[in-house]
C-alpha cells in the first residue's frame, strides 16, 4: 500500500465519521425542536391499523401543554425498550375535596392540570392498554410516559428498520455493504 492509498482510506473513514456525526447532530436538533426525545418512530406492529401500518415512520411533536382524547400518542413504559403507538381513549380527571367557608368540604372536579393522566388503546385492539401499563398503574402520566403526539407520517419508509432489527443476516449484509461502499468510494 502506498501513501496515496492510505490517505484515500483515511479520507473515506473520516467522511463516514462526519456523516454519522452530522446525522447525530440532526437527530439531536430535531429532538430539541420537537420537544421529544425521539422525534421519529417506526410503527412495529399492526395494533394501529388501519390508521398506521407496520413500517410507517411517524413524526412526533411534544410541545403542547395537553393531549386531547382521540390524539395518537407514542409512549414509553419504565423497563421497556420499545415505544408503543396508540390512541388516547380517555382522560382521568382528578377530583379533590376542598374546604369552603367554615370547615365545610366540597368535592370539585379539577380542570386540566399540569400533569395529565391518560388511558390509551390501539385502534386494532379489542381492549384498552391497561394490562400493558403494569401492576398498579391505571393511567399514563403525560409528563413522564408520553414521548410525543403524532403529527405526520411516511408510509412504509421505516420498513428497512424492521428488517435490520428482526433479521440478523440482513443486518450484517447491510453493515458489510455500507462499510465496503465507504471504504472503496472514489471520493
Amino acid at each position: 500500500m502506498n501513501l496515496r492509498s492510505i490517505r484515500a482510506q483515511l479520507g473515506s473513514g473520516l467522511t463516514m465519521l462526519m456523516v454519522m456525526a452530522s446525522a447525530y447532530a440532526v437527530w439531536k436538533g430535531l429532538a430539541v425542536l420537537t420537544g421529544s426525545s425521539s422525534p421519529l418512530v417506526v410503527v412495529l406492529s399492526g395494533s394501529m391499523e388501519p390508521a398506521f401500518q407496520r413500517g410507517d415512520i411517524l413524526f412526533l411533536w411534544n410541545r403542547e401543554e395537553f393531549v386531547n382524547i382521540g390524539d395518537v400518542v407514542v409512549y414509553n413504559l419504565e423497563g421497556r425498550d420499545i415505544p408503543i403507538v396508540h390512541r388516547v381513549l380517555r382522560e382521568h380527571v382528578v377530583e379533590e375535596d376542598v374546604t369552603v367557608g367554615k370547615g365545610k368540604r366540597k368535592r370539585i372536579t379539577g380542570e386540566k392540570k399540569q400533569n395529565q393522566y391518560l388511558l390509551t388503546k390501539g385502534d386494532n385492539n379489542e381492549i384498552d392498554d391497561l394490562p400493558l401499563y403494569g401492576y398498579g398503574k391505571t393511567y399514563l402520566n403525560r409528563e413522564n410516559d408520553i414521548v410525543g403526539s403524532v403529527k405526520g407520517y411516511l408510509p412504509k419508509v421505516g420498513y428497512i428498520t424492521i428488517l435490520v432489527t428482526e433479521n440478523k443476516y440482513f443486518k450484517y449484509a447491510m453493515i458489510g455493504f455500507l462499510t465496503i461502499s465507504a471504504l472503496f468510494s472514489n471520493e
